[in-house]
Parts: C-alpha cells; structure tokens; sequence
C-alpha cells in the first residue's frame, strides 16, 4: 500500500498564503506524478495542478500564475505554493499519487485530505 499524508492547510485571508505538502511512503517502486485535487462542499473534486517525476506540471485555469506545484524526488514529497488565495479557493485539497508498487503492480492512492478555508 502507498500511503500519502498531506500537512499544511488551514484559515487565511483572501490575497494570503499558504503552502501545503504531501509525504508518500510505503510500497513505492516509483511515482509516475503526483497532484493536488480539490473539492469545494456541493461541488464534484477537481484537478488543481499535477506534476511529473520529470518536472513536466499542469495547472486548472483558474490557479495558473497564483499556485505553483513542485516536487522532492528525494523525499517522495510535493507541495503546492498558494499565493492570491480566494475565497473561491475554499475546498478540501486532496493530494494524488500514482505509480509502480514494489509488487510491480500499479497504483493510484489518495490522501484524507486538508481544509483550505479563505475568508472574505
């Protein structure tokens, strides 16, 4: 199993900051990318930003140019920079990871997700 363990949310004001982080551990043979989703009460969960083990990064239109997503190969660990926060931006942020167990056997694991909550 790949266990991943986000740390970093919280309460901050509209055009504040926060950064979070993602630990994985466990059965890992490698991570293909990992990402950071979103899911606002009501709403379905949404792609926030994705990056690869190569550096390769995605981002959903409405972060671009206030997140950016980043990784430590060495640390098995990424993070996402919040700059310019929203209140729109509230939502619980889940951390995604997939790839290769050491059983050789794919994965694709979720964290339990941390509240993001931006006041007006």
């Amino acid at each position: 199993q790949v266990q991943l363990v986000e740390s970093g949310g919280g309460l901050v004001q509209a055009g504040g900051s926060l950064r979070l982080s993602c630990a994985a551990s466990g059965n890992i043979f490698s991570i293909n990318a990992m990402g950071w989703y979103r899911q606002a009460p009501g709403k379905q969960r949404e792609l926030v930003a994705t990056i690869t083990w190569s550096g390769t990064t995605n981002y959903a239109d409405s972060v671009k140019g206030r997140f950016t997503i980043s990784r430590d190969n060495a640390k098995n660990t990424v993070y996402l920079q919040m700059h310019g926060l929203k209140p729109e931006d509230t939502a619980v942020y889940y951390c995604n990871a997939g790839g290769l167990a050491k059983t050789f056997r794919l994965y694709d694991s979720w964290g339990q997700g941390t509240q993001v909550t931006v006041s007006s």
